[in-house]
């Protein structure tokens, strides 16, 4: 047998100003993963593409990996890196050959042309070959659409967020369609959406109600009533038509049941759907109540999550404004994990670890779909670490995986321990702290830049958790955004909402 493999992931947020060109898809900043690469740098680790791995190993099957491209969240991908990735991957389809066509895509991606950047990649496949099985599996951040389930044969999402199952998730998009292959069972599939757009803050698995959602999802899975059933929160910082919750249900031979399953899904998420909403509290007020909470120091730390800019919802990492509150309200032995600031790593490069340096952090990147921008923050400190930036991740969201983070130092006021980053990446483990030096479990605060991924791995360190809000894209008030192209209505922007 010979499978075709492939990767293209980006969620796309459209209010974000970093720019999403091929670059920022090479996963070490200059060479994008293919061939026996692709294969060598996936194998073993708990991603997506290492479960396509070991169950095309499984299979026997000879594979070929044309491209595995993998970008961090920003905005709208350019369209001359959508337009490469899509014709590699098209070329190898056009070859012909293949038993299976099993592919690693986000479900939230948006180019400068498409709304729906999958939906296309998979209607060009469909153009050239009709009939070759196909599985896809996708984020639970899926914003769906009509081409992204009509054009498979078997989709998959993540049930888990953090999302600690995309191993196990490639498995489920991927064992049926063997079995389908095999002629033991024939896939059929339905969905629809919502008319709501969940919080990121609210839709984590670890509590109501999405943990009771996905339970539904895996509990029809194991009993042999769905092939694969999967609930997508959605991005809803894209501003998109399609964004927003839905449900898809893939059976065998019953597409009656996999709509009632569906429906069974969107009338649990729609009565639930105050729960799917979040209420910020002023930063002031946060920050003071995080330092109360540390006042006395405890065996664990005080976590403060800076949510308004979370790169991996499509952030900036260069806002000042938690930090600077955080540095005002005088809160000490605090690692702060980070600001995304090239410019300053550099400097901080040149004077060399040991030399106190006094710089202007963060605040580069203008934020016009916003109403208001970040500001630079004037810092003093010693750099303590000056590191290349690589680890292989030990825990958290993809155990095995080689993250290159780019040149990255350390700059310690006395107070605050400083990470500055040259690539944006969210503090997810504690082995990105640990790299540079810093003993997560010993700060008596942790300051970091994430929503909810830092629950896999730094999530049992944290004695109390306190959300800052502070200034970025990926805010959690939905009237700093100008929704122009969502469906209307949609709840919570629009609260009358009829489900």
């Amino acid at each position: 047998m010979r499978f075709l493999l492939a990767a293209l992931s980006h969620e796309t947020n459209t209010f974000s100003p970093v720019p999403t060109p091929l670059a920022r898809f090479c996963r070490d900043g200059t060479e994008l993963l293919a061939g026996e690469r692709a294969i060598g740098f996936f194998r073993g680790t708990r991603t997506c593409m290492g479960g396509f791995l070991d169950v095309a190993a499984e299979a026997g099957a000879e594979v070929v990996v044309p491209v595995a491209a993998h970008a961090p969240p920003s905005g709208k991908v350019e369209g001359a890196a959508y337009e490469a990735f899509c014709t590699a991957i098209t070329d190898a389809v056009r070859q012909g050959g293949w038993d299976a066509i099993l592919l690693d895509l986000h479900g939230a991606m948006v180019t400068d042309r498409f709304e729906d950047g999958e939906g296309e990649l998979l209607r060009r496949i469909r153009a050239i070959d009709a009939t070759t099985p196909m599985a896809v599996a996708y984020d639970m951040h899926a914003n769906m659409h009509d081409a992204m389930v009509d054009n498979a044969t078997i989709t998959a999402g993540y049930q888990t967020y953090p999302h600690v199952d995309m191993y196990q998730t490639a498995e489920r998009a991927a064992r049926p369609l063997l079995r389908a292959l095999r002629g033991e069972v024939k896939p059929t599939t339905a969905w629809a959406r919502a008319p709501m757009l969940p919080h990121v803050m609210a839709q984590g698995t670890h509590a109501f109600p999405n943990k009771e959602l996905q339970a539904m999802c895996r509990g029809w899975e194991a009993s042999g009533r769905a092939l694969s059933a999967s609930l997508y929160v959605g991005f809803p910082h894209a501003d998109i038509h399609g964004a927003g919750l839905s449900a898809v249900v893939c059976t065998d031979n019953n597409p009656a049941d996999a709509a009632a399953m569906v429906q069974e899904l969107l009338d649990f998420a729609w009565k639930a759907r105050e729960d799917f909403t979040f209420r910020p509290e002023a930063l002031e007020a946060s920050v003071a109540r995080a330092k109360q909470a540390g006042a006395t120091k405890a065996e664990l730390p005080v976590v403060l999550l800076d949510h308004y800019d979370n790169c991996a919802s499509g952030g900036t990492m260069d806002t000042t404004e938690v930090l600077a509150e955080i540095l005002r309200q005088g809160l000490t032995d605090v690692a702060f994990f980070g600001i995304c600031d090239p410019a300053a790593v550099a400097a901080c490069q040149r004077a060399g670890v040991g030399a106190e340096v006094e710089l202007d952090l963060g605040g580069k990147l203008p934020m016009p779909e916003l109403p208001r921008s970040s500001t630079p923050l004037r810092v003093k400190g010693t750099v303590k670490t000056i590191s290349a930036g690589y680890f292989v991740t030990k825990a958290g969201l993809a155990p095995g995986l080689k993250v290159y983070m780019g040149p990255t130092v350390v700059l310690d006021t006395g107070a605050v321990e400083i990470v500055l980053v040259t690539r944006q990446i969210e503090p997810t483990s504690p082995d990105m702290f640990r790299v540079l030096g810093i003993e997560p479990r010993d700060k008596r605060f942790l300051a970091i830049k994430s929503r909810v991924h830092w629950r896999a791995a730094l999530g049992p360190l944290a004695r109390e958790i306190v959300e800052c809000a502070g200034v970025g894209v990926c805010t959690s008030d939905y009237s700093q955004l100008t929704f122009r192209n969502v469906r209307r209505p949609i709840y919570p922007l629009d609260p009358g909402t009829n489900g």
